[in-house]
């Protein structure tokens, strides 16, 4: 094997796109970067499971008809759910045909949702039913796992739909001619009830290729299918590659200046799977032998960094700010320091194409999906919010790989869109909710914890008899401002209840701690 170690392969090509793998026995993580900048960052602490894409023999724990949803026992902490829209059709079919006796109506085999308003989950579904179920997203907040059964298979050059009989096209292949050719080879190929959405690697590929790619996702389906009779109650039957193969599987293509890893151990692993799957790749397989981590030599620990942050700056001088909550994510543009050379508009314009683009950029990088608003910059002209809408949704067909429906810019120049979600956020990914202000992003003012303070202890000492002294332990910042600014309020205190009141300062202690004690 071919094994690249010297610091000359990383100086050439800077401005390519890479996939750079660090792989510590703690944890995997996985950038990719273009043009030096990073685009996407994916993460894998080897002591936790992914569960997104995997396979389970679930049981039917919990019906709710109200909102047609099944909570299935999936063996994990919380019970995952599976709404009524992400059951397929057949499977719905079957399971009401043999608890309700009816025959599937004819001229419906063309139409795999028709039914969905008919059918009623709890005539699916009964409790302690085992079901075999896919996990579409990664536990979130409080809520499990989401499950389907509308189940995909991802594989280098397409997408296998084992029950639902669909063959989509990526938008990103516009040559109608290598559309219908491609469909044309998979339909060929696929048994029938299969679909597949052809990935855009699959352009200009071989019948050879993708029929490789189809007949080894069929093996895996049957293998699925066999070991969903033969597993136990709640156990996992599949689950896909090893993150690392995964990126390189779904990321791979003639953009890819090279694939570098710091784990001599990982680089065979991946230099086996190009050779098995794209052969003609084996030789972007790259070992990075230097001293240094590698996401410090290619300045991605910094971009990770900033990738925290609520503000985004432009090279305009512009800037994002980005804030999200469980429902929902609002990104406001600003124009900064930027006045430009030109009018206003022209101004005003350059920077909200900037921030359209970055945007796209952030929502990959950030891993944001859901409900999407972004404050634009209000333009007077008309053409103007075309072009910004037309520039927006075209960057993100072309860069964004999960699905997203925008809306055109409304009068307030707010452009709403949904994004796909997938697992968790960066943000969810890589801290916890800060224990000093549970998440809300602020604390409690040094007088308004003093203010809090003073009222406790004027409290306790109405209701006791402390005796004629008593000791008010603070943190350091309330003591300074107590001593200087309130010193009279401990005066008329100590005048009030009849006692002395001294005022200690502790160190270790937080800014909203406090002990009154009696001496």
């Amino acid at each position: 094997m071919r094994t690249k170690t010297t610091s000359k392969v990383w100086i050439i090509g800077l401005n390519m796109k890479k996939i750079l793998i660090n792989k510590d026995p703690w944890q995997t993580r996985i950038a990719i970067t273009k043009n030096g900048t990073l685009e996407n960052i994916y993460f894998s602490a080897h002591a936790e499971k992914t569960l997104e894409r995997s396979f389970f023999k679930g049981t039917v724990a919990t019906i709710l008809p109200g909102i047609q949803t099944v909570f299935v026992d999936i063996g994990q902490e919380k019970a995952g759910f599976l709404h009524i829209s992400e059951i397929d059709r057949e499977l719905a079919i079957k399971k009401f045909s043999e608890t309700n006796s009816v025959d599937e109506p004819e001229g419906q085999k063309e139409q795999p949702f028709s039914l969905r308003k008919a059918l009623d989950v709890a005539k699916i579904f009964k409790t302690g039913d085992p079901v075999l179920v896919q996990v579409s997203k990664e536990p979130v907040y409080e809520k499990g796992a989401k499950l389907t059964t509308c189940f995909t298979l991802p594989g280098r050059f397409i997408v296998l739909l084992p029950n639902i009989p669909r063959i989509g096209v990526s938008k990103k292949i516009e040559d109608r001619k290598e559309r219908a050719r491609l469909k044309d080879i998979i339909k060929e190929q696929l048994p029938e009830g299969m679909g597949a959405i052809i990935r855009t690697t699959a352009e200009n590929t071989s019948a050879k290729e993708l029929n490789k790619d189809i007949h080894y996702l069929i093996y895996t389906w049957n293998t699925i299918q066999k070991h969903f009779t033969e597993a136990k109650p709640i156990e996992k039957i599949y689950e896909d590659l090893e993150l690392s193969l995964q990126i390189v599987r779904d990321h791979l293509d003639e953009d890819v200046e090279a694939i570098i890893t710091d784990n001599k151990e990982n680089q065979n692993d991946i230099y086996k799977f190009v050779k098995s799957v794209a052969p003609e790749f084996t030789h972007k397989v790259n070992y990075f032998a230097e001293p240094i981590n590698i996401f410090e030599y290619f300045n991605i620990q910094d971009q990770i960094e900033k990738a925290l942050y609520k503000k985004v700056s432009l090279k305009s001088g512009g800037s994002l700010i980005i804030e999200s909550t469980e429902a929902m994510t609002v990104i406001d543009v600003n124009t900064g320091s930027f006045t430009g050379k030109g009018s206003m508009e022209d101004t005003i314009l350059k920077t909200n194409l900037e921030a359209a683009e970055e945007c796209v950029r952030q929502l990959r990088l950030r891993n944001i999906g859901g409900l999407i608003v972004i404050d634009f910059i209000d333009m007077a002209e008309v053409e103007n919010r075309h072009r910004l809408f037309n520039f927006f949704d075209q960057r993100l067909k072309e860069y964004d790989k999960f699905q997203s429906v925008v809306l055109k810019i409304s009068e307030f120049g707010l452009v709403q869109m949904t994004r796909k979600r997938s697992g968790k956020t960066l943000v969810q990914t890589l801290t916890d909710t800060c224990p000093t202000c549970m998440g809300s992003g602020f604390i409690k003012s040094v007088p308004t914890e003093a203010y809090t303070i003073l009222r406790k202890l004027r409290t306790t000492l109405s209701g006791k008899a402390f005796g004629p002294e008593v000791h008010l332990v603070v943190s350091p910042a309330v003591f300074e401002h107590i001593t200087t600014l309130e010193y009279n309020a401990i005066l008329e205190l100590e005048k009030t209840f009849n006692c002395k009141i001294t005022v200690i300062r502790k160190d270790a202690m937080s800014l909203d701690q406090y002990k009154i004690e009696k001496k």
